[in-house]
């Protein structure tokens, strides 16, 4: 079965392919206006406002997957065209690498701790407004949403603030996301182009790989399909790592299939390799949508945002999966693309992002405030190439609120609730975490420093007490 389940997935790649090529052209006009001709005309008479929105959200995306990013073993022309066509993040970062505390940090623009989503399954907290709520409550778009919702259900027909696209499945993405792309093209083959429009589409994929874990989570006396020995992607250069760690990530690393299952090299690659096969599949559902977009005629007046809910360890410090504040699992694809009035091609590996900048950045996009006590900031002034705000730092909120990462520019620090292991990473010389520099003497004042950032933010937040830890991290420092 599971031979027979490879050579469908190969065919299915061949024609996933031979399906892009014939949408390239369709894709490729997400790049076909130039910056400086429709952004200088756009701001002689003020800031405009995109006709229509459309925000595409993955589900477990490491952010090294996308072939115009420098990725060697993917094809993926629906993300490299939206790269391609506007600014991409490299410093971006999930609010919480765990599914459902991170949408809730995307929809609302706050900590997952503050929206009382510390855990997979929770609803937002009632009195915080979601991107659907509040873009109902004060613009003339119109809000629609397809696909994984999981606040607290996986699939429901009904979000607050949004009307919901059926789709009819759910579960896996390589069933749900062909019937979700389909819809949402089936939604802008017949809509009138009369009323604006905010349209999320969010995929289950690249999530499969959990279910690729489950079953093959023994190491195999031999590859399974010889045929693949050459094209296995190679370890990454920090699979080893610093064992100075947490006692939780240690926890969580023991837990996970790789170490459970006694996993070999060759077995390592090989779901390098299948994970990477997930990612084809859903840059071709992707392809639908925004050929679906440039068919009808709304590339041009439509702001595109791609941003993934968490990423995915692939094997980096020996990790899959995800709640880990390692880069891997906590840093995430972010791509936005308004052809004429977004910078075009642009890699931005300066400026640090997080997923709770999408609220904000949206409602500045639709001349709007956004909700009170925003945490995240809006970043249309560098993705039009001005001056603007940024982040001094970004925080990422870990296993159901036990731990926490602050990113600086330069340094990255963690620690967990009652765990006396902290992390201190000098992100420019060690970009893959493998010294922890915390018991150095030479970085004693940058780690007090990245401590009273921490505390100073943790004061600041509006977390109810029935938040797992929330009193502990206050009195921490």
């Amino acid at each position: 079965m599971e031979k027979s389940k490879t050579t469908q997935q190969s065919a299915n790649l061949v024609s996933r392919r031979n399906f892009l090529k014939l949408g390239g052209s369709a894709v490729a006009i997400l790049s076909g206006c130039t910056f400086n001709q429709r952004t200088q005309a756009s701001r002689r008479t003020g800031r405009p406002k995109p006709n229509n929105i459309v925000l595409i959200i993955t589900d477990q995306q490491h952010i090294d997957t996308i072939a115009a990013g420098g990725c060697r073993h993917v094809q993926t022309p629906a993300l490299d065209s939206l790269k391609i066509s506007g600014v991409s993040f490299t410093q971006s970062y999930t609010a919480n690498p765990l599914c459902s505390p991170a949408r809730s940090a995307v929809f609302t623009g706050r900590t997952s701790s503050e929206a009382h989503v510390h855990i997979n399954g929770r609803p937002i907290r009632s009195d915080i407004p979601n991107l659907g709520q509040w873009f109902s409550q004060h613009t003339d778009y119109e809000t629609f949403y397809a696909g994984k919702w999981h606040l607290p259900r996986t699939y429901t027909s009904n979000i607050p603030g949004f009307e919901v696209i059926h789709t009819g499945i759910g579960g896996f993405g390589y069933l749900c996301d062909t019937a979700m792309s389909r819809a949402c093209e089936g939604f802008l083959r017949n809509r009138s182009k009369g009323q604006p429009f905010l349209l999320v589409a969010s995929f289950m994929q690249p999530h499969d790989i959990c279910e690729w874990l489950r079953l093959n989570m023994d190491n195999p006396p031999k590859l399974r399909y010889p045929e693949l020995a050459g094209e296995l992607p190679e370890l990454p250069h920090n699979f080893e790592y610093d064992k100075n760690e947490p006692a939780s990530i240690k926890q969580r690393r023991r837990g996970c299939e790789p170490a459970k299952g006694g996993w070999s090299k060759e077995h390592w690659r090989y779901y390098r390799w299948s994970y990477y096969r997930n990612i084809e599949n859903l840059d071709a559902e992707i392809g639908r949508i925004l050929r679906a977009l440039a068919d009808y005629g709304y590339t041009d007046d439509t702001l595109i945002v791609f941003i993934s809910d968490h990423g995915e360890g692939m094997g980096h410090h020996k990790m899959v999966r995800k709640s880990s504040p390692y880069n891997e699992a906590s840093r995430v694809p972010l791509l936005f693309s308004w052809p004429g009035h977004i910078i075009e091609n642009k890699t931005d590996m300066v400026h640090l992002a997080s997923g709770m900048d999408i609220m904000p950045t949206l409602c500045d996009y639709a001349s709007i405030k956004s909700p009170a006590n925003m945490r995240g900031i809006s970043l249309r002034s560098i993705l039009e190439g001005d001056s603007g705000p940024s982040h001094e730092f970004v925080v990422t909120e870990v296993n159901s609120n036990t731990g926490r990462m602050l990113r600086t520019n330069r340094y990255k620090y963690i620690v967990y609730v009652d765990d006396p292991v902290e992390q201190l990473f000098d992100m420019n010389n060690d970009p893959g975490e493998t010294k922890n520099l915390s018991s150095n003497s030479r970085y004693a004042s940058i780690l007090a420093d990245h401590r009273k950032m921490l505390k100073d933010w943790e004061h600041r937040l509006d977390v109810q007490p029935n938040i797992p830890h929330a009193d502990v991290w206050r009195s921490m420092g």
